[in-house]
């Protein structure tokens, strides 16, 4: 699987920067998955799932606690759950999931985003299949063939363990997340740089000049829109 998380990972880090958008959306998902479900996140998966990733954008804990404390509450808001595919310049392919609670505004502001930034909003599965739902987890000072071992002595199955950028990712099926994550736990692993659920591409293009300027524009206008959790694309963005 090569360097693909390090390719997610830098684009990711510099919209960090915002944390207040980004404790805002994950303030939204946590709500979302506790009014779902159980408000107690060792009976609700989903709920587990999402406070697990918000811990590696260290986002506060009373965010997280404010969020179930709502979703206990009289919270009444619903939200739905959508995803919209579509196309950048020159063969770029772009996947924006979102989490709304006014389906006509989201698919309007969605729509403009691609426009306005040379995109073309595609159907449902017009770019989706060419891309593979992948649980990913990174974890620090670990060496990925021994880690690999002890994975396999655990009988958990893994896609692939690699060494990337300094820390050690692990690739497996999106139904595995938990049962990877549990065993990672089981070896001493409680910190992890990434734990997510990606749609990673099956292959990536490389843009340059106006047609790089044009593609980072138009992912920054959807990653600035309130609706949108999390964007994925095909792009290769490594220096």
């Amino acid at each position: 699987m090569g360097r693909k998380w390090a390719n997610i990972k830098d684009k990711k880090a510099s919209k960090d920067k915002n944390t207040s958008r980004i404790y805002a959306k994950f303030g939204i998902e946590i709500y979302v998955a506790a009014k779902q479900g159980d408000p107690d996140p060792h009976s609700n998966q989903k709920l587990r799932f999402v406070i697990e990733r918000a811990k590696t954008y260290n986002v506060p804990k009373h965010v997280i606690d404010r969020a179930i404390e709502k979703a206990k509450g009289s919270g009444d808001e619903t939200y739905s759950e959508l995803r919209y595919e579509g196309f950048g310049p020159n063969g770029s392919m772009i996947i924006v999931d979102a989490l709304t609670n006014n389906v006509n505004r989201t698919a309007s502001d969605v729509r403009a985003a691609y426009g306005k930034n040379g995109g073309n909003m595609g159907v449902s599965g017009s770019v989706a299949y060419l891309f593979d739902n992948t649980a990913v987890f990174g974890v620090e000072n670990r060496d990925a063939d021994e880690l690999l071992e002890l994975l396999m002595e655990a009988d958990v199955d893994v896609r692939d363990v690699a060494d990337e950028d300094g820390q050690t990712i692990i690739y497996a099926e999106p139904e595995n997340f938990h049962t990877v994550q549990g065993a990672l736990k089981e070896l001493g692993i409680e910190d992890f740089t990434v734990a997510e659920i990606e749609m990673i591409p099956q292959n990536e293009v490389t843009l340059e000049g106006e047609d790089l300027e044009k593609f980072e524009n138009l992912i920054d206008a959807l990653e600035d829109l309130e609706d949108v959790q999390k964007v994925h694309h095909n792009v290769n963005l490594e220096d």
